[in-house]
């Protein structure tokens, strides 16, 4: 009996030991509210699901353009054949003109020559003087004044130099045309006689001075200086026929070009086939590009990368800029009533009816024509976006410090003599900020998909900055959106998610701040 109680009491006295009182911290676990917010927020699924895709997002957008190999405008560049366009060659059907030394053969003048050569007239007058014109050779006329000063020449073959540094004065092409079209095989000009062979070649001597022919070839580029050899190699494959030739410079390459014919223009366009660095523009996506490259040869993930840091910098800072002026607004509203509130609300009301959208396109439209610098007008578009998007959080918090400041511990505050900028700012705006956070979350999606629009229709962010929605800018071509899916399917789902994502992480919130969701 005795060993009995003895283990009665030894057992009374274990169970006293593991008793709690009612102050014992281990009784009772009490979690601070942030604690129990942050709890009902992590048992939500869906809102983790959001909150990883969020911090996902981030890390690829800040972490991974630190860590890529390209810059943000880089550009990379292939070497591919392309057909060019190298020269003109027309005909010479009709008369060409060249004033004499000192003297103006206007185009008035010209007209006035052809009238008279359909008229078969030696002499017109024009503008109260007299003018006479003489026939020199075949197609080949000069006009004088009446006193015998020579005006210029009118003809069809031309008188072209054999090199690129010789210059053809004006006597010697009238001398040259002169024997030329008349079938004299020697001229003199400027004290010194020339001889022209059977197929216009003008030579000094043995040397090469120029050549004359019907057929212009001018080069496309002025810096490009075309020797007679390729003329001639031009000319014979027109009159052959052909559609293309092959020619060797005088550097030894041998080049291939086409010709085609525009009948309406009359004029054969020659193309040189050439090895030409470009753009390397819409590459596949291969192991140098993830993602390809897009139609500035810049590398696509890249650009994905810096767009993320551009869309998600802006929809933080337009949000910021809401809030602080909402937060202000709204409690200085909400606190004061009467002719403040009333004031404050009607600016609200102001704000409300402000057409953003032509607002915004006028602006755009304005700093497209000033050329504004894009990193300014990405600071533009931002402070616009804020300053447009704050009266929603300015009723919301209104409203709440409405309801708040009615209740005891604000009257407890008013009797400690708290003053008013501390009452708002330290005992009201706090009772208030789980609906912030809400909002300013779920706004978060809203701004980001604004900017992309704006930025989709070319009125946001400009190139060479890189934004989500400037990369999907490129599907306003059709072939682009059928042909590289690479181009704007990445960036789209990019934005898809982001903007969902913060939804989520919205929607949890709204559900963990709000106490009469179930524990």
């Amino acid at each position: 009996m005795d060993e009995k109680k003895m283990n009665a009491q030894d057992a009374s006295v274990e169970n006293a030991e593991n008793q709690y009182s009612l102050n014992d911290d281990r009784r009772v676990k009490v979690l601070s509210p942030g604690q129990l917010v942050a709890k009902r927020f992590f048992r939500n699924r869906i809102a983790v699901v959001g909150m990883v895709i969020l911090l996902a997002m981030f890390l690829f957008s800040f972490v991974g353009g630190m860590i890529t190999p390209y810059g943000e405008a880089e550009q990379f560049h292939r070497i591919e054949l392309q057909n060019k366009e190298y020269a003109g060659v027309t005909e010479n059907t009709e008369l060409r003109y060249a004033a004499a030394d000192g003297q103006d053969y206007s185009s008035i003048l010209q007209a006035q020559t052809v009238l008279a050569l359909q008229k078969n007239a030696e002499t017109f007058s024009y503008s109260k003087k007299n003018y006479k014109l003489v026939k020199e050779g075949e197609d080949f006329y000069s006009l004088h004044e009446q006193n015998g000063t020579m005006i210029g020449i009118a003809f069809r073959d031309i008188v072209n130099a054999a090199q690129a540094d010789t210059k053809l004065s004006f006597q010697f092409q009238f001398n040259a045309l002169k024997a030329f079209t008349n079938g004299e095989t020697t001229f003199a000009a400027e004290g010194k006689d020339y001889t022209i062979e059977e197929d216009g070649t003008l030579l000094e001597g043995t040397t090469e001075v120029g050549y004359v022919g019907r057929y212009v070839v001018q080069s496309v580029m002025s810096d490009v200086f075309l020797t007679r050899q390729f003329k001639d190699a031009t000319i014979d494959a027109i009159e052959a026929g052909k559609n293309d030739f092959i020619f060797t410079d005088v550097d030894g390459e041998e080049h291939e070009y086409t010709m085609q014919y525009d009948a309406a223009a009359k004029v054969w366009s020659v193309r040189q086939l050439t090895e030409t660095r470009v753009f390397d523009a819409y590459a596949a996506p291969n192991a140098e590009h993830w993602l390809g490259t897009d139609k500035n040869g810049m590398d696509m993930l890249t650009r994905l990368m810096y767009g993320g840091r551009v869309s998600l910098v802006i929809g933080f800072i337009v949000v910021i800029i809401e809030v602080v002026l909402g937060i202000i607004l709204g409690g200085i509203s909400g606190y004061f009533g009467g002719w403040v509130d009333m004031l404050i609300m009607r600016i609200v009301d102001i704000f409300y009816c402000i057409p953003s959208t032509p607002i915004i396109i006028i602006l755009g439209a304005a700093m497209d024509e000033m050329r504004v610098d894009p990193q300014i007008r990405m600071l533009y578009l931002m402070l616009l976006l804020g300053f447009l998007g704050w009266p929603g959080i300015a009723r919301m918090v209104r409203g709440q410090i409405l309801s708040l400041r009615e209740q005891e511990f604000m009257t407890a505050t008013e009797a400690c003599g708290i003053r008013v900028s501390r009452r708002i700012f330290r005992h009201l705006i706090p009772n208030v900020i789980p609906q912030l956070i809400v909002i300013a979350t779920m706004g978060l999606g809203s701004t980001i998909l604004t900017e992309a629009t704006l930025s989709f229709l070319g009125l946001g962010v400009k190139f060479p900055f890189a934004s989500w929605g400037n990369i999907i800018n490129d599907v306003n071509n059709t072939y682009v959106l059928t042909n590289f899916w690479f181009i704007w399917i990445p960036a789209g789902v990019c934005l898809l998610l982001t903007v969902l994502a913060f939804n989520l992480v919205g929607d949890g919130l709204r559900d963990a701040f709000d106490p009469k969701m179930k524990r």
